[in-house]
């Protein structure tokens, strides 16, 4: 499966790799390309995730500001509703990123 913005793939993993949250695939941190990547100030806290990391995304001149975002540290309490540990996969804003 791919993330891309405007034909551009930013992350690149098997679907087995990825895990399904809240209707999001979070992506494994190995299938992100790097170099597309910086992250966000943007502050967020999920009540049974954790607090998230946003990620600015950056294709070409093109800044997605807020376009993916991760859990670097989740609650272990939401690996259980989860179904696995998710530290640092990558979920991505479907207005911004086509995911597929």
């Amino acid at each position: 499966m791919q993330a891309s913005i405007n034909g551009t793939v930013v992350a690149d993993a098997p679907e087995s790799d990825l895990i399904s949250i809240e209707g999001n695939y979070y992506f494994p941190p190995s299938a992100l390309k790097s170099e597309f990547f910086s992250d966000s100030a943007t502050p967020y806290n999920c009540p049974w995730k954790g607090d998230a990391q946003y990620h600015d995304v950056t294709v070409g001149d093109a800044t997605h500001h807020d376009a993916a975002w991760s859990y670097p540290h989740p609650y272990p309490a939401s690996f259980e509703r989860v179904g696995r540990d998710y530290s640092g996969y990558v979920a991505f804003d479907k207005s911004m990123v086509t995911v597929g």
